[in-house]
């Protein structure tokens, strides 16, 4: 096929999955998998060869995502009941106090959002937020929106929440990687759309307290855990993950302690050891039985699963793109245009989630139409860190009303939907924005 050929090829399938989702309203996953059908019958593949392409791109996804989310949402699961998320947030107000709550409130949602979903981690901190804001006669946005940012990067850009895993698995980046650089790109947008601008929509829009009273206490019983052995137990995968990392670059193939260390640092053995010792200090001695920790296991990974369907459906889509060429023809452009990488996955990933909304489903087609380019270019391990989160910061802005967090946020802050577009939506649009420039500007020193 042409290059003009092939670009047609492209947008119509981007133009058919977005029509599908958004005007016919087909689950996310059957409509990834219909416009994965139709280009491949355009772009020429055999018809005899589609059915193993999908059965490709589906395996070749899910074998490695599907246990990172599976267990990290088991591992989110006992921390939440065990009421370990409160305790960080207690504490980190109570250290820096109600005049520093704002950063408290930020710090807290970076972290505890690493393990837990989006809007677990809302919902658990709400009653904390609105008790703050009677307290000290501030808007309800003074002390909401920094929390929201650090749910937001956490959720975005540190895994081992989908979104990131999931972009992290199609284009072939190192989950260690992604966690230093989410770390790196997310606190600095946390600060500017958190803090700064948290304190900016606080002193110019007063939000009181809605009347409803939401009711999101952890289902806890017996000891709760300290603060420490809770924040520690968050880090012990990351940690793992990094340390697997830096032995990669640090000590040569043929060292024992290299091939140890990458074995314990992979995320399926880090989570694992996580989710083992969360059992036991998150639930059994904090006075659950076993058979209720099956069911609180059970429970986790019950809304995982069409996440995962959607991943994996994702890695069909772009499976599909690279098997009919897509990915030379894409690369021919990129060298002729000139344009960064990192902004190329970020500007299709803002197409793509103004379009239609979801986060996680922008995150997964953009990584689709960037492997290519990936698999062509040869790119190091840090700067396939730094691409993934350009994609996340992509898929994390310009939230309005075909998002469902925009609505969760608005109906919880009692806020109307223009006040939403003005509070929520430019708080989500800053996340991605410093996220993005931090990653290019981190880019100019990686080779």
């Amino acid at each position: 096929m042409t290059v003009p050929a092939m670009l047609g090829l492209l947008i119509a399938g981007v133009g058919i999955l977005l029509l599908l989702v958004i005007v016919v309203r087909l689950p996310a996953f059957v409509a990834l998998l219909v416009a994965s059908l139709i280009v491949a019958v355009i772009g020429g593949i055999p018809l005899v060869e589609i059915a193993g392409v999908i059965q490709e791109g589906m395996a070749g996804t899910l074998g490695y995502i599907a246990i990172v989310i599976g267990v990290g949402a088991i591992f989110g699961e006992y921390l939440q009941r065990s009421g370990g998320a409160e305790r960080i947030a207690t504490h980190m107000l109570e250290r820096f106090g109600e005049t520093r709550a704002p950063w408290a409130l930020g710090v807290t949602g970076l972290v505890v959002a690493i393990p837990v979903f989006f809007d677990v981690a809302l919902i658990l901190f709400l009653p904390l937020i609105y008790t703050i804001a009677q307290r000290t006669g501030r808007s309800l946005l003074y002390y909401a929106i920094p929390l929201l940012a650090g749910i937001a990067v956490a959720h975005a850009f540190i895994p081992p929440t989908p979104g990131p895993v999931a972009v992290a698995a199609l284009i072939g980046a190192d989950l260690g990687w992604v966690i230093l650089f989410g770390i790196v790109c997310g606190f600095p947008a946390m600060v500017v759309a958190g803090i700064m601008f948290g304190r900016l929509a606080g002193n110019r829009l007063h939000v009181p307290v809605p009347e409803f009273v939401v009711d999101s206490a952890p289902d806890e019983r017996g000891r709760v855990p300290s603060f420490g052995l809770t924040v520690g137990l968050i880090l012990v995968p990351l940690l793992l993950i990094l340390t697997s990392t830096v032995s990669s670059v640090l000590l040569p193939e043929d060292d024992a302690l290299r091939g140890v260390l990458q074995f314990i640092g992979h995320p399926f053995t880090a989570l694992i050891i996580a989710a083992l010792l969360a059992y036991y200090f998150f639930g059994i001695r904090c006075g659950y039985s076993r058979m209720e920790l099956q069911d609180f296991a059970g429970r986790a990974l019950e809304p995982i699963g069409m996440i995962i369907l959607v991943t994996g459906a994702g890695g069909v889509f772009g499976r599909v793109l690279i098997t009919t060429g897509m990915g030379e023809t894409l690369t021919e452009l990129m060298a002729a245009s000139n344009i960064p990488i990192i902004l190329f996955a970020f500007i299709v990933a803002v197409i793509i989630r103004v379009s239609q909304g979801s986060a996680t489903v922008s995150m997964v087609t953009a990584a689709g139409l960037t492997a290519p380019l990936v698999a062509a270019g040869a790119y190091s391990g840090p700067m396939l860190g730094l691409i993934t989160v350009a994609i996340a910061s992509g898929a994390t802005v310009l939230s309005h009303v075909n998002d469902s967090g925009f609505w969760l946020v608005g109906r919880f802050l009692g806020l109307s939907e223009a006040n939403t577009l003005r509070t929520w939506t430019i708080m989500e649009t800053l996340v991605g924005v410093v996220g993005v420039v931090t990653a290019l500007l981190i880019s100019l020193f990686i080779p």
